[in-house]
């Protein structure tokens, strides 16, 4: 089955200074990002499956994410392009579970929340050993946790997760493009403007939030940053949903291209924001939610091929590399 309208998880916004329109080779790759798959009630002991392992997870890159479901309250799953597969439990569910785990740094006092993460290409997590076996036993036996669960695969695509999809209730998504053309728009100096306050306008924009501080305005009393030139036009898009990175890589090598044409604006800019509730983020560290569940990146380039990178994630979480 095939639905056109997506759920909403990872989003890339692109701001485009002084175009109102994509060219056609931008277009063409904003609008093929790979399709992914929203599975219904996914048993999670499925993803221990002898053929999903040996057809998906160890002959290619798999993604996967429970879906709508909060790191600091709720039971979430992540499969991981590297075989990874971690859970983070409440305390109840771990003791459940009856595999080895850890508690998690984002606790109080007591332990509440632990963490399992087992590396499913290990020759001890090989379908039949003893470690394998007991989490397999625990998932169907004992916790018999299930969850919507979000799932994509790199380069086999739909095809290797067929024999999964046809015990299950799916659907297939693709990612949702939405382009606005901004008019007048007040735009700071990349080069020289403060790079917190350039990515607290950066997320203005992108909110549609104004940054004129009018008298009339009671959502924003922010000003856009100095020294500030207007653009007649920009054009902003955004692709929301389980996005791949080989996607954004190929996003990534045409904005390139983009900017080091002649008599085209002197600098774009891209941002990818991850999963707020996803149980790792960067460098496969433990990623907790805080107060807004920050995971994102931003890279600047310019036309004589200087580039500015910013990463950020929560508060509490390990500092990106």
């Amino acid at each position: 089955m095939f639905q056109s309208n997506p759920v909403s998880t990872v989003q890339v916004s692109v701001l485009l200074p002084e175009c109102s329109s994509a060219p056609s080779h931008l277009d063409s790759v904003l609008n093929n990002f790979s399709s992914f798959y929203l599975i219904r009630k996914l048993p999670v002991y499925e993803l221990l499956d002898r053929h999903f392992l040996e057809t998906a997870v160890y002959h290619g890159a798999v993604f996967g994410l429970s879906y709508r479901t909060r790191i600091d309250e709720d039971t979430c799953v992540a499969l991981m392009p590297n075989g990874h597969l971690t859970l983070s439990l409440d305390k109840d569910s771990f003791e459940i579970l009856g595999f080895e785990g850890k508690p998690s740094r984002f606790k109080h006092r007591t332990a509440t929340r632990f963490v399992v993460s087992v590396d499913l290409t290990d020759s001890s997590m090989a379908p039949g050993r003893r470690s394998y076996l007991r989490l397999l036993t625990g998932l169907k036996s004992r916790l018999q946790l299930q969850t919507d669960f979000l799932l994509s695969h790199h380069p086999g695509g739909g095809a290797s997760l067929q024999p999964l999809l046809s015990r299950c209730d799916w659907s297939q998504h693709r990612p949702e493009v939405n382009c606005s053309v901004l008019t007048d728009l007040s735009c700071p100096a990349p080069r020289s403007c403060d790079p917190h306050s350039f990515l607290e306008w950066l997320g203005a924009v992108d909110a549609g939030i104004s940054c004129e501080n009018s008298s009339s305005s009671f959502l924003s009393s922010f000003v856009c940053p100095e020294p500030n030139t207007i653009h007649r036009h920009a054009l902003s898009v955004s692709v929301s949903g389980m996005l791949l990175p080989h996607d954004i890589h190929r996003l990534l090598q045409e904005l390139r291209r983009y900017v080091e044409q002649p008599r085209l604006a002197s600098w774009v800019s891209m941002t990818v924001r991850g999963f707020a509730d996803s149980p790792v983020s960067w460098s496969n560290h433990e990623h907790g939610f805080l107060r807004g569940g920050e995971n994102f990146y931003t890279l600047m380039m310019f036309h004589d091929h200087t580039y500015q990178l910013h990463l950020a994630t929560g508060a509490h979480d390990v500092c990106p590399p």
